[in-house]
């Protein structure tokens, strides 16, 4: 394995443990422990600021900010500063090439970065609006997918005549809309608004406002239980979706050469994803399943950049 491909295994676990940490994170509700950025008010760890969290966690013993959350939150920035550099040695490798080929994607993903790091800081100055809070998600999975796709073989996984990409293309789109939905679901607190299954609130169609659910100019609790109802059970007919087209592509993959394996992975991380989603509404959310079920749709995901990337020939 070349440097470069050692480089790029390494910033994709990082880039994974970043985007597993700002879940955790977000869901533990230390999204504000530090309430400034980019340090703890004005300090460089939460060590450094332990007389204004004390003083702030003295005036709201249940408000954002404690010792426990600012550590959090500052871990998730030291982590995810890591990840940019890493990511900038990535570019920097790519731009040494003599070729001066494969240098797009690179790029692309340095700009991603320097993006994603604004959405981070928007995150906390503009106190977790849910519009910024679910970018920021969709972020981490969009540098995750790309270090993931620069990391495939260049070479097709897949041979044989009727090699499903058409399928395989339909499914990541629809996986990333999900992802997307599922996002939106975490960013306005709407997990719990249906908190039965199969039906919602008793009823098989509740009471929703799908008018306001999918505006982006409110702040966090800015919606009602009839809008965090309908964004809760469009989320779930998005799952509906994905598993009708994740089920129809390894169905295909199981009739190509070389696609047996990629279905059986397919199916199995599919499989899970579904009852981590079932499991956090019957048990009302309890913190690892929450976690688990941000792991199982980048796992989803990444399996799907690896099928597409391996239906998709390339140059070396």
């Amino acid at each position: 394995m070349s440097r470069q491909r050692h480089l790029l295994l390494f910033t994709l676990v990082l880039a994974l443990a970043v985007v597993l940490l700002g879940a955790y994170v977000r869901l533990s509700d230390a999204g504000l422990g530090c309430p400034d950025w980019p340090g703890c008010y004005g300090r460089v760890t939460p060590w450094h600021a332990g007389e204004q969290i004390a003083a702030a966690h003295a005036a709201d013993p249940f408000g954002p900010v404690s010792h426990a959350k600012a550590w959090k939150e500052m871990a998730h920035r030291y982590l995810a500063g890591t990840l940019g550099l890493a990511i900038l040695a990535v570019a920097w490798l790519a731009w040494r090439r003599p070729s001066g080929g494969g240098r797009a994607a690179p790029s692309a993903l340095l700009a991603l970065v320097v993006f994603q790091s604004l959405l981070g800081m928007w995150t906390v100055t503009r106190e977790l609006q849910p519009a910024v809070v679910a970018a920021h998600l969709l972020g981490g999975m969009a540098i995750l997918a790309l270090l993931l796709w620069l990391l495939a073989p260049r070479r097709p996984l897949f041979t044989g005549t009727g090699a499903p990409l058409a399928p395989a293309r339909a499914a990541l789109v629809l996986v990333v809309l999900q992802i997307a939905l599922g996002g939106w679901v975490s960013a306005n607190y709407a997990a719990l608004a249906c908190a039965d299954l199969p039906t919602c609130r008793g009823e098989w169609w509740p009471a929703a406002d799908y008018a306001t659910a999918f505006g982006f100019g409110h702040g966090l609790g800015g919606l009602s239980a009839e809008a965090l109802t309908a964004i809760h059970l469009t989320h779930r007919l998005g799952a509906v979706v994905v598993l009708v087209a994740v089920l129809v592509l390894a169905a295909t993959l199981a009739r190509v050469p070389g696609g047996r394996r990629a279905a059986g992975w397919l199916l199995a991380v599919v499989g899970a994803q579904c009852l981590l989603g079932i499991g956090n509404v019957l048990l009302s959310l309890p913190l690892p399943l929450a976690v688990a079920h941000n792991a199982g749709a980048a796992a989803l995901l990444l399996t799907l950049v690896w099928i597409n990337a391996g239906l998709t020939r390339r140059p070396a």
